[in-house]
């Protein structure tokens, strides 16, 4: 039942070619779990399709992936925003694929992989350029359409605690895409800012129970110093 890897090498030692990899966080460092980003950078995987709110900071982290030229398709809501220039470059050159996805959309699809669901309908996107090539049906007189779910072969995610058994706690915006990460995906990654003895969290403190967590790696103490270069934005 023990959990805890050493390092973030070793805790996405795995990782294959062509893995779709879902990543948490809104935006910020502070849920993102970008020293496990970077690891799987050093870790060589390519092929990759990665499923995030955004398309990452500058050359760090998720931005950092698509800039090495190791994704092949994002799945994302937001991907232009300012310091995504390594997307917007590939993108505009045809070397990545964009997959645009509602906000709530995304969250809801990746909840459905969760729940071993088959997909929902809903009208966010129908009649948009969102709807082309799905399914398509009229609900009470209000035209829906037809999302799959989500489900993924990595998931790196970022918790405020956790113990050795997996069990998570999150803080503020953290619970807006880890918490359904967590429970869509084959193996589930948690980048914890501290890790607590078994029993120290109550199960009302507990938003992921362990079961559906592989591996826990410790943020290092020096966290705010590795991170210095995601809060540098390129501007190109």
């Amino acid at each position: 039942m023990h959990k805890v890897f050493n390092t973030y090498d070793e805790a996405v030692f795995d990782a294959f070619d062509g893995a779709v990899v879902t990543i948490g966080g809104f935006f910020s460092e502070f849920d993102i779990p970008i020293n496990l980003v970077e690891a799987l950078r050093r870790q060589g995987a390519t092929n990759l399709t990665i499923v995030n709110n955004g398309a990452g900071n500058g050359d760090y982290a998720i931005g950092g992936l698509i800039k090495d030229g190791r994704v092949r398709k994002l799945v994302s809501s937001f991907p232009n925003t300012p310091g995504a220039w390594a997307f917007r470059e590939r993108y505009l050159a045809n070397e990545i694929e964009l997959e645009l996805v509602p906000q709530g959309t995304l969250a809801e699809r990746i909840r459905a992989g969760g729940a071993g669901l088959g997909g929902f309908f809903t009208r966010t996107g129908a009649g948009t350029e969102v709807a082309k090539g799905k399914e398509v049906r009229v609900i009470d007189g209000q035209e829906y359409i037809f999302e799959k779910p989500i489900y993924a072969d990595f998931a790196l995610i970022k918790a405020q605690k956790g113990d050795s058994f997996g069990n998570l706690c999150y803080r503020g915006t953290m619970r807006n895409f880890n918490m359904v990460m967590a429970t869509a995906a084959k193996v589930v990654v948690a980048e914890v800012d501290e890790i607590v003895p078994v029993g120290a969290l109550s199960p009302e403190e507990i938003h992921t129970p362990g079961i559906f967590v592989d591996r826990v790696v410790l943020t290092a103490p020096n966290h705010a110093a590795d991170t210095a270069q995601e809060k540098k934005v390129n501007s190109r």
